[in-house]
């Protein structure tokens, strides 16, 4: 009897400790370390920008504020890992450490906030994003409270993330443009086999009504890419007439940056031929002439 009293005796006694040390840790009247990365979190969860500076230090809030609300929207999506705003439930755990659960209309996140490690004006807290993915937040105690300055190993230094995030982003955009020529492509060889003929435009590819596939409405493809579009791109298509007599008509297919630098470098081209080309057009459409480019294999 009096073990099974202390087996249960042992969770609360070592959650009291834990207490305890992280409290010693603390310099009289220091901050709670763990609230601010939990109001932290809860902002950007709710993709809150309005707030967020509030978290960053003097330099990354005024850089914060100059961003383009989309890069902005960015940072606090990479921060908790979810597309989509979500609402935002504070709650503690059995060891009385804070819990944020970010419930998006896609799925809900629980974030556990661990036990911090204090040193001098510096501090560690662990994440749990989920049981696969855990991070460090490093934070730094200012006049104005603690500042969010790193994740695991990366400072976060605004000016220079805000680059390299953006290349990232472009490239990301060019892989999703030449995805989405792959599959208009394949849109249009089905629609080819299925119809003896190819497409006339790009809407006849998209999605039927409700009286069923026809040939002016075959489904094979979204209302977006449907109507000429992909992320940050401008999707073109035309029909090259047969030169010679007992040959097909051949298709091309284009896709341009909307905003070159912005939403994309390169232009792409692919036709019947299955070879995609493309080059930095600086805005211009790409040709037959462009040199074949390498894919990520989403784009097959």
């Amino acid at each position: 009897m009096f073990g099974l009293a202390l087996a249960a005796l042992v969770p609360i006694l070592a959650a009291t400790i834990l207490q305890a040390a992280y409290a010693a840790q603390q310099a009289p009247g220091m901050p709670d370390v763990t609230g601010t990365v939990a109001e932290m979190l809860s902002v950007a969860c709710r993709q809150d920008t309005a707030r967020f500076p509030d978290y960053l230090t003097q330099t990354n809030a005024a850089f914060f504020r100059q961003l383009p609300s989309e890069q902005q929207v960015a940072l606090l999506r990479r921060i908790v890992q979810l597309q989509d705003a979500g609402r935002p439930l504070l709650s503690t755990d059995s060891s009385h450490r804070p819990s944020i659960r970010c419930e998006t209309p896609s799925l809900t996140l629980q974030i556990k906030i661990g036990a911090p490690r204090i040193e001098q004006n510096l501090a560690f807290v662990p994440v749990e994003l989920a049981p696969e993915r855990k991070a460090e937040f490093g934070m730094v105690l200012s006049t104005g409270g603690w500042k969010f300055i790193s994740l695991g190993l990366l400072m976060i230094d605004l000016p220079q993330l805000s680059a390299e995030w953006a290349a990232q982003d472009l490239t990301a955009r060019e892989d999703s443009a030449m995805a989405a020529l792959r599959k208009v492509s394949q849109a249009i060889d089905t629609y080819h086999k299925a119809f003896e003929k190819l497409p006339e435009s790009l809407a006849q590819l998209g999605p039927p009504p409700k009286e069923g596939i026809s040939e002016d409405a075959a489904g094979l493809i979204d209302a977006d890419l449907a109507a000429g579009r992909a992320p940050g791109y401008s999707l073109r298509y035309r029909i090259v007439p047969a030169g010679d007599e007992g040959k097909e008509s051949r298709f091309e297919l284009g896709a341009t940056p909307n905003q070159y630098l912005t939403t994309g470098r390169r232009s792409f081209f692919l036709d019947s031929s299955g070879k995609m080309r493309g080059a930095d057009k600086q805005g211009a459409p790409a040709t037959a002439a462009d040199p074949v480019v390498e894919e990520s294999s989403s784009a097959h």
